[in-house]
């Protein structure tokens, strides 16, 4: 099986966390400056509008000023953004638990195996990228490889909002025509011995003599020579499965929605997806949660305690309550989402919750063993060979008592 390993790397972090938060900031030239009221310092983060006019990252601050000097200073706030990362790398370990944070607004993900679940590679990059600025309000660019170096160069050649696959088979008129600077992994000294001895480029780079890079930059003329040719054989560093806090799905709605039983449907194939991904890590949760997001941007997010499970029709019919509880036609909504957490509370199995039933314990066994036969089906043959009619009638008796089986 080929490797699919995605590079997502977050658009202007800093300032877009603060355009978040002020929305005054948006369509208008700003940046996040060190010491803005002494106009000392550099440029941490530029926005679009003001990188339009040539302000970049790293620049001195009075140069920049000189460039737009109507750009908007505001000074970091580190607290505030590593909270934000935190939120960006906990939505994306709901897509995979192979997850490697590189840095506070970058992360690689090993996507391997997930094609059947979440759809092609392209499929499942513009879903995460819908989630993150659906639901958190930040926008990403995202690099599809085999490999870790690949997707890191990949995800840098299509910002804002760009997704960009670059496999070994593209590297000849993708990768090497760039200027070896750019590479990952080369810093301004390293890009000037190169050019001392004749390369420009990573084609110059990956085509030069493997042995005289050796001698003359050690092991790291080896790393480089290989790097360019498209080869990094290093694994994603997972997390521990004892750090996988939840696995959550959400859309944001091609229309907004104000009807119970079309938002009911919506949550119950999410909920689809939490559980097979839940199934597939062995994860049974006793938290389900909600997340409803409206037409004027505002959220909520309800839960609810269960006993540990990681059976769809469960998670769908606590996901239906809390629905139904919290519901309101108006404002319509723009995002739902579920998730299943508190994989690490021993959840103990008699707890009271709504599946107390006199028929639950007899029949768990039994539904567990049609869902994971579901999965290996739907591993095999695709998620859309395999769908839950029973689910979507149950989801409407949620909604309408008086629907029988």
């Amino acid at each position: 099986m080929q490797k699919v390993i995605f590079l997502v790397d977050m658009n202007a972090f800093f300032i877009s966390c603060e355009m978040t938060r002020n929305p005054e900031l948006i369509g208008a030239p700003a940046a996040v400056a060190g010491d803005p009221r002494k106009r000392t310092g550099i440029i941490l983060a530029a926005n679009y509008e003001a990188r339009s006019f040539g302000v970049k990252t790293a620049m001195v601050l009075h140069e920049a000023l000189k460039l737009c000097p109507n750009m908007k200073l505001i000074p970091p706030d580190h607290s505030f953004y590593t909270q934000r990362s935190r939120e960006v790398m906990h939505l994306l370990s709901s897509y995979t638990p192979v997850i490697e944070q590189n840095s506070i607004d970058e992360a690689w993900l090993d996507m391997t195996g997930c094609e059947r679940l979440l759809g092609k590679p392209l499929e499942s990059a513009q879903k995460i990228m819908n989630n993150i600025r659906g639901e958190l309000g930040l926008w990403c660019s995202i690099g599809i490889s085999e490999n870790k170096f690949l997707s890191k160069m990949a995800s840098d050649m299509k910002k804002p909002l760009g997704i960009t696959t670059l496999w070994k088979k593209d590297i000849e008129h993708k990768l090497w025509p760039l200027p070896a600077k750019s590479m990952y992994g080369i810093g301004k000294q390293t890009a000037e011995k190169l050019s001392s001895i004749g390369i420009e480029t990573i084609g110059d780079l990956a085509l030069f003599n493997q042995e005289f890079l050796i001698k003359k930059f050690g092991k790291l003329g080896l790393e480089l020579h290989k790097k360019a040719n498209g080869i990094d054989p290093s694994p994603v560093a997972p997390h521990s499965e004892d750090e996988v806090k939840s696995i959550g799905r959400s859309t944001t709605l091609s229309e907004d929605l104000s009807d119970l039983e079309t938002a009911t449907v919506v949550l119950m194939q999410l909920a689809d997806e939490v559980g097979m991904t839940a199934r597939q890590h062995n994860k049974k949760g006793c938290t389900v949660q909600i997340i409803i997001k409206y037409s004027n941007f505002q959220a909520i997010t309800r839960q609810m305690t269960i006993p540990a499970t990681y059976i769809t029709k469960e998670i769908v019919s606590a996901g239906i309550q809390l629905l139904k509880q919290h519901w309101k036609p108006f404002p319509p909504v723009r995002l739902l989402g579920i998730s299943l957490s508190g994989f690490d509370k021993g959840c103990k199995s008699d707890q009271i919750s709504l599946f107390d039933l006199p028929d639950v314990n007899h029949s768990s066994h039994k539904e567990e063993r049609l869902e994971k036969t579901m999965d290996t089906l739907r591993s095999k043959y695709g998620m859309s060979k395999i769908n839950r009619a029973t689910l979507i009638k149950t989801a409407k008796q949620q909604v309408n008592p008086s629907i029988k089986n």
